[in-house]
């Protein structure tokens, strides 16, 4: 006869499985196929607060744990698509009319995985939130997060992994987007993500800002022993006069169906002294956030001249958005403003100054309410090598059970001289030429 100590460790974890079986069971059946889980709050009054980067925003989950001194709190965003990128094999040139290859993607991937850990600490306005986030098709997987205190309407002070606040896209539409992923002209220009500390809140009625200060424009594979002591700064403004909303995380959607017109009007700028990260014997940087708009790292040896490599620069980006939704539909127009100054090279180069301005116009009508939606996305910019990059597309999303919790995508758009490249969006530097994607997403 076994010990009872054995019985007991052999079936106290089946014990535990089958109990928190039982409670997600009840929150999925309550919360999925007639409730839209993205939204946080009264399920029949529904607020949608303002937020800084949707990347950092759970959905509304399930509620894993509530006592008296904390809770915890899980959601789960996941997405898969095929992407088709066309012609296969292209020879390009860049804006010193040197060769380069072309290779089109036409795979499937498990693209983009990530689990929210979230919570309350002795108070609500103690709040944390501890991301698992994997992209399979860089290979990366992080662990990151960061906790804010909210002293009021006014005052919240966040620390961790932040955005830079560079652009619309990365103050709060997260995962509402078109397509699965930003367009070129969101792409192309911003700043990524980083350490560091947010402040935010309301100054008046409808009118909210965000002040940042961070360690650099992304910290993806630069090491801490790499950082320099220059720190990115970043302001953004957001002003909705009409209805005091724009819906679910700012999205780009009229899902809601608003019946009064909603407006968004958005002012965003960061600054930093930006460097390579890595010693200028190595071609590669580790630094491979900053693009010119022919699609080549700015950092990388020869990008603006033969063997010469920048190892430090300034970059300023401001841009400013306008969004209005009514009735199902959606007009969202961003402009952009990007200079990359200063530079502090290994030897003699052309230009010593990069502007590039450009813009981004992205229209959407949910033809069907809550089920499927169709739109248009346009980019193109007036750059300083007189490429003039641009792209035209348009998509349908398709929402099987009146909720975003599960969305159907499919998106087709051509693309001229890609000033975006990289293997996590849609884009690849330098092509010009058509891309098909395909893909389906959830958020919990």
């Amino acid at each position: 006869m076994l010990p009872v100590k054995v019985v007991v460790r052999a079936l106290l974890p089946v014990v535990i499985l089958c109990f928190l079986g039982n409670g997600a069971s009840a929150q999925l059946e309550q919360s999925t196929l007639f409730r839209d889980t993205t939204v946080r709050g009264d399920s029949i009054f529904p607020t949608y607060p303002n937020t800084t980067s949707g990347e950092f925003t759970p959905g509304k989950g399930f509620s894993l744990v509530k006592t008296k001194i904390a809770t915890l709190n899980l959601s789960i965003y996941a997405m898969v698509r095929y992407l088709n990128q066309m012609p296969g094999k292209q020879t390009w040139q860049d804006h010193l009319g040197r060769d380069r290859e072309f290779t089109g993607r036409n795979d499937f991937h498990w693209h983009r995985a990530m689990l929210w850990f979230s919570g309350q600490l002795f108070t609500p306005k103690l709040t944390y939130v501890a991301t698992v986030w994997s992209v399979m098709t860089t290979q990366q997987t992080l662990v990151y997060g960061n906790i804010q205190y909210r002293f009021n309407k006014n005052f919240t002070l966040a620390a961790g992994i932040m955005p830079n606040i560079s652009v619309r896209s990365m103050q709060g539409p997260f995962p509402f987007y078109l397509s699965t992923d930003r367009t070129m002209g969101e792409e192309s220009l911003r700043a990524g993500f980083t350490n560091g500390i947010t402040l935010k809140g309301e100054i008046v009625p409808r009118l909210n800002y965000a002040l940042f200060l961070g360690n650099n424009l992304s910290t993806l594979g630069v090491q801490a022993a790499k950082l320099t002591r220059t720190l990115s700064k970043g302001v953004g403004l957001t002003w909705m006069p009409t209805t005091g909303e724009y819906g679910p995380r700012g999205g780009l959607i009229d899902f809601e169906n608003h019946k009064e017109v909603s407006t968004r009007f958005g002012m965003s700028y960061t600054h930093d002294r930006d460097n390579r990260f890595n010693n200028t014997g190595q071609p590669s940087p580790d630094n491979t956030q900053v693009r010119m708009t022919d699609g080549v790292l700015f950092f990388e040896t020869g990008a603006l001249a033969d063997g010469v490599t920048v190892q430090e620069a300034n970059y300023d980006m401001i841009a400013f958005d306008l969004g209005v939704k009514y009735k199902g539909f959606n007009a969202q127009a961003e402009i952009y403003n990007r200079v990359l100054s200063k530079f502090d090279t290994d030897g003699p180069v052309p230009i010593n100054r990069i502007q590039d301005v450009g813009y981004s116009l992205q229209l959407s009508h949910m033809v069907v309410p809550k089920i499927l939606n169709v739109y248009v996305i346009h980019s193109y910019f007036f750059d300083e090598f007189k490429r003039h990059p641009w792209e035209l597309g348009g998509g349908v999303n398709v929402y099987p059970f009146k909720s975003r919790s599960w969305r159907l995508n499919g998106q087709l758009h051509h693309v001229y001289k890609s000033s975006a490249g990289g293997t996590f969006g849609l884009y690849t530097a330098g092509q010009t030429g058509t891309t098909v994607t395909i893909g389906t997403d959830i958020l919990l």
